[in-house]
């Protein structure tokens, strides 16, 4: 669950971080939390001074590490076959997911083990349990 994640497990800079403690935000869960619906990532944009879209793509973040097993590297991983969402985790289909991160892996070494089909397919199940967060 990402309520006890800090706010660099999400791979935000030294500035990003200061701009939402300012805000009130000290963990990827208050993120989440701030930032679930449309008017509360622009009201936290207006406040923190970032971008609407990045705290949107941090938000997805803290959202997709609520998947049970998932953290920064994986939810990273995620992101880069196209996977940004917990909604869009539920749909997927196990082994193609598996493969898709091991060849984009392969790429950009993001991390030392890639996941097995059955790890990914225990991201698949937990994330059709998650209530949804995110409205868009």
């Amino acid at each position: 669950m990402s309520a006890s994640y800090p706010l660099k497990s999400l791979g935000v800079t030294a500035s990003e971080i200061t701009a939402l403690k300012t805000a009130g935000i000290k963990t990827a869960a208050a993120l989440l939390e701030a930032a679930k619906t449309p008017k509360g990532r622009k009201e936290l944009a207006q406040v923190s001074g970032l971008d609407p879209k990045r705290i949107l793509e941090l938000a997805n973040k803290a959202d997709r590490m609520r998947v049970k097993g998932l953290g920064k590297e994986y939810a990273d991983l995620l992101h880069v076959v196209g996977v940004d969402t917990v909604r869009e985790l539920k749909y997927r289909n196990p082994g193609k997911l598996a493969e898709a991160m091991a060849a984009a892996n392969k790429k950009r070494r993001l991390v030392r083990l890639v996941p097995t089909e059955k790890a990914v397919g225990r991201w698949v199940e937990d994330a059709k349990k998650l209530p949804p967060k995110i409205s868009y």
